[in-house]
């Protein structure tokens, strides 16, 4: 009976978690339905609540903002935007730091979480995972002798805290690894590993 029931639950958990995550994910997107007028609401237009209407609403209304914002007059309504935003005290700090690093994030051409790392951490002789989120910059470069980078160490299972640390560049191992990877081996502690990727040696 024990055996069946964790086979069970192997199946149901992962199933249940799923489900959760994307009616979460859903039902927040759709909140978008609060900046249409009430009587073009499906449930007020069809009698029944449609769940996803405003996932998708919210998806066009991304996909249409890239659309106006790559040609040459939205770029120019954009700069005004932040210019706008910029003037207004308390929200110029949280809107320009939020935006740097959403613009490095996003950035086609960034470097920042591209790589999974292994590290040293928190002491010498004990590893973990870790990410690249590029090179140190402004003042710190003149205090740091040799070539550093600046990593994200993210702590299980949630990778959405962690701490930042700057660490030589030769203390860090690139690994041969995807960062869905290294994202799904850090959020089961261990237990999912990744695949192996075998060694290509050569001949010199």
């Amino acid at each position: 009976m024990k055996r069946y029931f964790i086979t069970g639950l192997l199946i149901w958990v992962p199933l249940v978690i799923t489900g959760w995550v994307l009616s979460l994910i859903v039902s927040t997107l759709d909140q978008s339905l609060r900046l249409l007028p009430a009587t073009i609401h499906p449930q007020n237009l069809f009698g029944f609540t449609i769940p996803g209407v405003g996932a998708l609403l919210t998806l066009a209304m991304i996909l249409l903002t890239g659309l106006l914002a790559a040609n040459f007059i939205g770029q120019k309504l954009v700069v005004w935007w932040d210019k706008l935003l910029s003037r207004i005290p308390v929200v110029n700090s949280v809107y320009k730091s939020v935006k740097q690093v959403s613009d490095t994030l996003f950035a086609p051409n960034g470097n920042a979480f591209r790589k999974a790392l292994l590290v040293q951490y928190p002491r010498h002789g004990s590893w973990t995972i870790a990410f690249q989120t590029g090179q140190p910059g402004g003042d710190l470069v003149n205090h740091l002798e040799g070539e550093y980078v600046s990593v994200y160490v993210p702590t299980t299972p949630n990778p959405t805290s962690g701490f930042f640390l700057m660490m030589a560049a030769k203390d860090v191992i690139e690994l041969d690894m995807t960062v869905d990877e290294a994202l799904k081996y850090i959020i089961s502690m261990g237990v999912v590993a990744p695949p192996p990727h075998p060694r290509v040696i050569t001949n010199t």
